[in-house]
């Protein structure tokens, strides 16, 4: 198995799993979703918000790479984020058509990768300004990782709320193959 595979399989996951998510939280009302839950991000459309400002710093860095992806000029055209707690959107609604149209993003963004782009190296900044050069392909493992992570957290909190996603495991995502 191809190494842009598994990142295809990925994107693929972190689309349906959102589409999950925020079909739950279309649940609850405006009010709910702003609670504080004493979550790390404080209540679920914080924690929403979080990984669509993430999402965005890092693709925004991708969007540097010397490959100069395509599918990443609608990243190229956003605000950067101030800080990762950053509320780009307090209605629900809204901030599900922004997470629906980074997904597609996403998912054609990985459709562009070459293994020689993953094994490259990505200089680029943190949010303090500190210049870092890393692989590029582990760093959009960290990239799915990290929306992996703060989705469960959002899960927990709709759960918490009285909703249930459902699944939530990469494992649906993988297809059978022949014996």
């Amino acid at each position: 198995m191809k190494v842009k595979s598994h990142f295809v399989l990925m994107a693929d996951y972190n689309q349906w799993m959102n589409h999950n998510l925020y079909k739950g939280a279309g649940k609850l009302t405006e009010t709910e979703l702003s609670q504080s839950r004493g979550a790390f991000f404080d209540s679920i459309i914080g924690t929403l918000n979080h990984l669509l400002v993430a999402d965005t710093i890092w693709l925004k860095r991708f969007a540097g790479h010397p490959d100069s992806f395509v599918a990443l000029d609608y990243v190229r055209r956003l605000d950067s984020p101030k800080t990762l707690n950053e509320r780009l959107y307090s209605r629900i609604d809204v901030l599900h058509e922004a997470r629906s149209t980074l997904d597609a993003c996403i998912v054609a963004f990985v459709n562009e990768l070459t293994d020689q782009a993953l094994s490259s190296t990505l200089q680029y900044q943190n949010t303090k300004g500190d210049v870092f050069a890393k692989n590029f392909g582990l760093l959009l493992l960290h990239f799915f990782n990290h929306q992996t992570h703060h989705r469960g957290q959002a899960s927990t909190l709709l759960y918490q709320a009285g909703i249930d996603i459902g699944v939530t495991d990469l494992l649906v995502h993988i297809p059978n193959e022949a014996a």
